[in-house]
């Protein structure tokens, strides 16, 4: 009977969903990828499932350890990754017009996607020993994300410097900021857009912000002229930033995904040639290593950043919503860990995970279906790309430690 009840609670103990959905979407990864370089001389499918053994054993390792242990070396990770990220400013690798790799032993890693976890680990830590009450209190989580940001943007990588972006409201919010600051924050963004496309608007919005921030921050008078203020500059910063601030492939980027036909055979290419691959599926696809366009390689980078318009292509819209049904179940998973979490350090570092996650799934397939700029961001456990791979499993290693300690307090309980 006791062997019976230890059985039964290691069983409950097992992560189905941290497990199966990462592993069910690696194993269809590899199918696809292979599939994408069925015309070409080279082959990555099979590194994509050795990327994966390598990460599920170290997320095992990680899983075993407890989370609060890593505490002490939060800030040498965090140091560390800030001097690789500026590495790859001074002797990284160059590929697609952008610096973003390191090259060690003949192998290149990104070190933005360790960036990504570091800067997570690290503002997790912070926010839980300061809480957001007042707006000072909001420097130390803004000087946590704005080095990595930062580096990364001026790599140039857009997509991935997005990412920080999103960790930063989010987890400020799940650690207690007031909705109303994340609102003001989010409106920088349509302050910007409104000033590119409606300047006439801004006349009406710039107040309305203000009224905002007179009605939630402390010292109404001068926190509503500081709020206006900053979106004003922000209004006359944005069409010097456009011009200056990106790059032409980066504008066509943001511009072309309206519509991708003003420049069919350029910047719209990987749009349209995407949106014609997933279409042509169908409901059931036609079959793993069976799709057309995927094998004559009509869309660009379809191995990474556009696995998911051959995923539609060759699985069709059910398979296509498989996949977005098993992303949904761990996002689902991931927040539910969050809220049982033992401390708020562990409930910061998953939701923060969760983060990460869910804005690159989301993103990513936007992308690809036309609803959304080419930004670069990869699938997660889906594109090539074993940096990324490998980042992910370590991810799940730290969710999967969180996970069983709030079952062994479950217990104790």
């Amino acid at each position: 009977m006791r062997r019976s009840s230890r059985l039964r609670r290691n069983w409950q103990n097992i992560e189905l969903v941290l497990w199966g959905v990462p592993l069910f979407l690696v194993f269809i990864a590899g199918f696809l990828i292979a599939s994408t370089q069925r015309q070409a001389n080279y082959a990555d499918w099979y590194q994509h499932w050795i990327t994966a053994a390598i990460g599920i054993v170290i997320a095992l390792g990680i899983a075993q350890l407890p989370v609060e242990g890593i505490r002490p070396f939060l800030l040498p990770l965090y140091g560390l990754t800030v001097l690789s990220l500026v590495a790859v400013r001074l002797i990284g690798t160059s590929a697609l017009g952008a610096q973003r790799w390191l090259s060690i032993g003949g192998i290149n890693l990104q070190p933005s996607e360790f960036a990504k976890l570091t800067a997570i680990l690290l503002l997790a830590a912070v926010l839980d020993k300061n809480q957001i009450e007042r707006p000072i209190n909001l420097l130390k989580p803004l000087g946590v994300i704005s080095i990595p940001w930062i580096l990364v943007f001026l790599q140039p990588d857009l997509g991935t410097s997005l990412v920080f972006g999103a960790l930063l409201l989010t987890m400020l919010y799940w650690s207690g900021m007031p909705i109303e600051w994340v609102l003001l924050t989010l409106s920088a963004v349509l302050t910007a857009i409104l000033a590119g496309i409606l300047p006439v608007t801004l006349f009406l919005w710039i107040p309305l912000t203000g009224f905002l921030a007179y009605r939630s921050l402390p010292y109404r008078k001068l926190f509503t002229g500081i709020t206006m203020s900053l979106q004003g500059l922000i209004a006359i910063a944005t069409p010097w930033l456009w011009m200056h601030g990106l790059k032409d492939y980066q504008r066509d980027r943001l511009v072309l995904f309206l519509d991708p036909t003003k420049d069919p055979l350029g910047g719209g290419y990987h749009l349209l040639q995407s949106k014609v691959g997933i279409g042509s599926g169908g409901l059931f696809g036609t079959g793993l290593l069976n799709g057309e366009l995927t094998k004559l390689r009509f869309i660009p980078e379809q191995h990474t950043d556009f696995i998911f318009s051959a995923l539609g292509e060759e699985m069709g819209f059910l398979g296509t919503m498989l996949v977005v049904t098993s992303f949904l179940l761990l996002i689902v998973r991931l927040l539910t860990i969050a809220r049982e979490a033992h401390t708020d350090f562990e409930s910061l570092l998953v939701i923060g995970i969760a983060t990460m996650l869910m804005f690159q799934i989301v993103v990513n397939i936007f992308m690809t279906i036309g609803l959304g700029p080419v930004t670069g961001i990869p699938l997660p456990f889906m594109s090539y790309g074993r940096t990324a791979l490998l980042v992910n499993f370590i991810s799940l290693g730290l969710c999967l430690s969180v996970a069983r300690r709030g079952h062994s307090a479950r217990r104790n309980w």
